[in-house]
């Protein structure tokens, strides 16, 4: 087992790897800047070591200065979280060219899965279902118009190296694919520098279903069932359920099988996600992410695995804690993205939290590092915290997470806890009818 690990983040996520490195007895460095003096997870820590001014680039982006933090406190492991350097190839390399684990997978396995067409080449030789689509980058509009009328309309043209909706274009007909083709290009050269852009088919209804999965590296995976994402706005997660409403026991199994099938082949190490579009109940590949994802925390709710613990351990060479028979589902959980913005227009709203107050009771998790008296700096991720309710079925569930919502008091800054206390009275919600379109489409009705 490690002896020291740093943590190479901030906010919640810092304060949840810190938690979980003291519980295994393992001493704990964070890295932060100078804007995040005063977080909860630099007060909690061993050890801190300041790596630069606010800017992400001159901080929690700057390799350097946290291998250096990792040399001068001794760490001997690196946990990268999630956002930042989780998902850095280089960053990996670097850290196993300096004796100092990686606290995820190889770096190879993050480049395979961080170039979109290359994953999707890779989950089909691994026996995942794919979205009917390119056998990779397209650039001409000749190949473009032919590829999309051999799919069919509507499709969507995507940047390989994209996330986060950037980059991502409808087509929905042969007039459109032209002007999608050279948008998508220029975006994702704009925010990615790489323009490579492939085609897939657009579904019209699909949930967003993703599912957990464990790899030790060495020929065995295991799967921790699936998570609704559903509910999304421009392509960011804002509520995230277990089990999903719209899969049954047969269909979670199948797909589960398959992931955990997959990663074994594959060799993985660590926690991922596969995360699929659903509809009619087949399932299409999107996109796998080689970290851990923030909405972690509902798997670990109905599973009762700390999936924190089995990064650490596999990490260190001790294999996974449990086998696939030994893991048990049980009741129902739901976890609320609470940021600080606007409930209306998502503006962000850093500032001054002047009263901070969590709700309490059986099935209640609060995963945040701030406090009365936190300044919400302007330079980063806007989440507060999560809101994690855990019921023995999705109807307690829901009941669980409306008295949550009355209890939860943030002040000083605006933030979007309006929102979820409509959505938990929504009756599409209530009914767990809804996909990926669903929100956005709330959002303009309401307005």
């Amino acid at each position: 087992m490690f002896q020291k690990i740093l943590i190479a983040n901030r906010g919640e996520i810092a304060l949840r790897i810190l938690r979980a490195a003291k519980e295994l007895g393992i001493k704990t460095v964070v890295v932060h800047s100078t804007a995040d003096a005063n977080a909860m997870h630099v007060r909690l820590a061993d050890e801190s070591v300041c790596i630069g001014p606010p800017p992400s680039r001159d901080s929690y982006l700057n390799i350097h200065q946290i291998v250096a933090a990792c040399e001068i406190t001794g760490a001997d492991a690196v946990h990268p979280g999630y956002g930042f350097l989780a998902e850095n190839a280089k960053f990996a390399d670097i850290l196993a060219a300096h004796n100092i684990t990686f606290i995820g997978p190889s770096g190879d396995h993050i480049r395979i899965m961080g170039d979109k067409i290359e994953a999707k080449r890779t989950a089909k030789r691994l026996g995942i279902p794919v979205v009917p689509g390119s056998d990779g980058a397209v650039t001409d509009e000749k190949e473009a118009k032919r590829i999309a009328a051999e799919i069919g309309y509507p499709v969507i043209i995507k940047a390989s190296a994209g996330g986060g909706g950037r980059g991502m274009k409808v087509a929905r007909n042969e007039e459109d694919v032209v002007t999608a083709l050279q948008t998508a290009r220029s975006e994702a050269g704009a925010a990615f520098g790489d323009d490579a852009v492939y085609i897939e088919k657009y579904l019209q209804k699909p949930r967003h279903i993703e599912v957990q999965i464990f790899g030790d590296g060495a020929g065995k995976g295991i799967h921790l069932g699936e998570r609704d994402c559903s509910l999304q706005r421009r392509h960011q997660k804002v509520w995230e359920e277990a089990f999903s409403p719209a899969l049954n026991e047969e269909e979670r199994n199948r797909i589960g099988e398959i992931c955990a099938k997959a990663v074994a082949d594959l060799g993985y190490s660590g926690a991922g996600t596969i995360e699929f579009l659903y509809e009619d109940g087949e399932f299409y590949f999107i996109e796998m992410n080689t970290r851990l994802q923030v909405e972690h925390t509902i798997t670990e709710a109905i599973t009762g695995i700390d999936l924190v613990h089995e990064q650490i351990r596999v990490a260190s060479g001790g294999g996974l804690s449990v086998r696939q028979e030994d893991v048990r589902f049980q009741g129902h959980a739901i976890e609320c993205r609470i940021n600080a913005e606007d409930p209306r227009t998502f503006v962000p709203s850093p500032g001054t939290i002047t009263h901070f107050h969590t709700p309490g009771g059986l099935g209640i998790r609060v995963d945040s590092g701030v406090y009365s008296g936190y300044k919400i700096p302007p330079y980063y991720d806007s989440l507060i915290g999560k809101l994690i309710v855990h019921g023995r079925n999705r109807v307690e569930c829901m009941m669980r997470l409306r008295r949550a919502l009355d209890e939860f008091v943030v002040d000083g800054v605006n933030t979007t806890l309006p929102l979820f206390r409509d959505l938990v009275g929504n009756i599409d919600i209530a009914n767990g009818d809804y996909d990926i379109h669903w929100l956005e489409k709330h959002l303009a009705a309401t307005e």
